[in-house]
């Protein structure tokens, strides 16, 4: 049987007293890409901030690799979390610092190696994104796509088991997209990640999830592969991949 990496177990989110997300069951098996989608305000992040601990649910049970991650102390927590990695949206790296020392980040601060092995990964990290030779830019002197490589970078530079993005496409153009969604594939193929996006961007979902999870009312509208998504027989559902840009 496959291995749950992800469980959400009747999960319900709210913002003080505003409900956004009622009674999620969601279960992400090991070598999965799934994308996590629906319209502004579905909640799409909401549920990733739960997933990655940054928000407590108000009822229900996040399992994380085999683990439920808020009936964890925080030292047991900090442990599951360190096997999970995240890219946040506006990607969050720090400007004061290179693209190298953004990438070693974690590994210094999380780990006992020593400076010149930590040096020799992270310029590893760096080529496999295609950034090699960026290593002293700053965030300022990189492209958005670039600096989406290096969040993506930092993010698994301990190899985590699991890597959640949040809109890692957004905002880039067309070539820049795709070399994102190249880079995701590539982690998931050739590295064995799981991996969670959220993202509205179709052209990005087509090309790299295995399977779609549409959120719509504060829960899940649909789930499947993104053709059968696609083809869905519910309206609200098929209105969303057939949409034409405004």
């Amino acid at each position: 049987m496959a291995e749950p990496v992800m469980e959400c177990r009747d999960v319900s989110c709210r913002y003080d007293d505003t409900p956004v997300l009622e009674h999620v069951d969601l279960t992400i098996e090991r070598g999965e890409l799934v994308a996590i989608l629906g319209r502004s305000g579905s909640g799409k992040s909401t549920l990733l901030r739960t997933m990655v601990g940054l928000l407590p649910p108000v009822s229900g049970e996040v399992r994380v690799l085999g683990h439920s991650l808020y009936e964890l102390d925080d030292a047991a927590r900090r442990a599951v979390l360190r096997r999970v990695g995240v890219v946040f949206q506006q990607d969050a790296l720090f400007g004061a610092l290179p693209a190298a020392s953004n990438v070693a980040l974690p590994l210094r601060e999380l780990t006992a190696l020593r400076e010149p092995v930590i040096a020799e990964l992270t310029r590893l990290q760096l080529a496999l994104v295609g950034l090699a030779g960026l290593e002293h830019r700053a965030p300022a002197e990189l492209s958005g796509g670039q600096r989406k490589r290096v969040a993506i970078a930092r993010a698994s530079i301990l190899s985590p088991e699991l890597l959640c993005c949040d809109e890692p496409t957004a905002g880039l153009d067309p070539i820049a997209a795709a070399g994102i969604d190249e880079l995701l594939i590539r982690y998931r193929t050739a590295l064995g990640m799981t991996i969670i996006v959220v993202s509205h961007e179709l052209a990005s979902i087509r090309a790299t999830a295995t399977r779609a999870v549409m959120l719509d009312d504060g829960g899940i509208r649909a789930i499947g592969t993104v053709d059968e998504l696609a083809h869905s027989r519910d309206q609200q559902v098929f209105a969303f991949f057939h949409a034409r840009p405004s």
